[in-house]
């Protein structure tokens, strides 16, 4: 489910959110072609910003998603984000900031770190147990300790 959170310092307050969580679920659903009841969208206001050394209008997004995340993707999200942004609360194009996260590639690594703790475990001559989890390797570089 991607999930795009929108922090701005835009006060909300009479503004029509409806609207732009309506457009950026379709801007992020389209282009990542997803179903937009897949698709999670977060607008927080008034936030303390400072960008570009000013507190003028500014907003900050992050779009976490299991795949569907490259930068041609990325460009098109932001260009449509950044009009929606612009056009319904007047924030310059040049003072929003979207970060990108692909989750797909943070599981593999985790679920690569998971075997590896598995193995070096299993066959740890000090764990007594092949499916207790030998602690020490999770909390230190390793290496063999003497306790």
């Amino acid at each position: 489910m991607p999930c795009l959170t929108l922090s701005t310092n835009v006060n909300l307050d009479g503004v029509d959110t409806s609207a732009i969580l309506a457009e950026a679920t379709r801007v992020v659903a389209d282009v990542i072609d997803k179903p937009q009841n897949y698709v999670m969208v977060v607008l927080k206001g008034s936030v303390p910003i400072c960008f570009g050394g000013t507190e003028q209008p500014a907003a900050y997004g992050e779009l976490v998603s299991i795949g569907g995340v490259d930068p041609v993707t990325n460009k098109k999200i932001s260009s449509g984000i950044a009009t929606i942004l612009s056009k319904m609360l007047s924030i310059p194009k040049s003072r929003f900031f979207l970060l990108f996260f692909d989750t797909r590639q943070i599981l593999h690594k985790n679920l690569l770190t998971v075997c590896m703790l598995y193995i070096r475990s299993k066959f740890n001559p000090r764990t007594l147990d092949v499916m207790r989890i030998n602690y020490e390797l999770i909390f230190s570089d390793g290496g063999d300790s003497t306790d």
